[in-house]
């Protein structure tokens, strides 16, 4: 028998072996966002509470902010909800929220039921505005700019450690 036909399937194990060695050293964490030092993408939402301002591309800009994606049906939502709420309260930045894919009577009593640390909240029902911030699911957080473009972007709940050791040093380093 020749010898390619043992030595094919060897090389074409080892290419294969490789491919998936380099992909199970990566942080499944990271998503990459081809948003991140980009502009916000252009949108208008309405607001969640009646007689409150919603949320738009146009209220992002002048001074640093953070942009958190959440809904009352998320469970990781509400682990994180805590660490917003004392975020609102020691931090001068202000912290605004999208609703997402969720029943307006739904995410007002969950608000209601656990405190509402936003300044504003757009109400995104059919998820477009999610979908053009690139939003993989909720909660989703962003940093966003001075200039309006997003410098972080963070998937999953937001945790003690994430917000002490990420968040506000670069919340701070762009308030400089």
């Amino acid at each position: 028998m020749p010898r390619t036909l043992f030595v094919l399937p060897l090389l074409l194990f080892g290419a294969i072996a490789a491919y998936f060695a380099v992909g199970l050293t990566k942080d499944p964490r990271l998503l990459p966002s081809a948003l991140i030092d980009k502009p916000a993408p252009d949108f208008t939402l309405p607001s969640l509470h009646a007689g409150k301002l919603g949320l738009a591309k146009t209220d992002l800009g002048g001074e640093v902010k953070l942009v958190n994606v959440f809904a009352s049906w998320c469970v990781p939502c509400k682990v994180e909800h805590p660490i917003l709420m004392r975020f609102a309260e020691i931090n001068k930045t202000p912290l605004y929220g999208i609703n997402y894919k969720d029943r307006k009577t739904d995410a007002i009593a969950w608000l209601k039921q656990l405190g509402d640390p936003y300044q504003r909240i757009g109400q995104d029902l059919s998820g477009r505005v999610g979908i053009e911030w690139g939003v993989y699911g909720v909660p989703e957080t962003y940093v966003i700019d001075r200039d309006g473009r997003i410098r972080y972007r963070h998937v999953g709940p937001i945790l003690p450690k994430v917000m002490e050791e990420t968040i506000l040093p670069l919340i701070e380093e762009l308030n400089k």
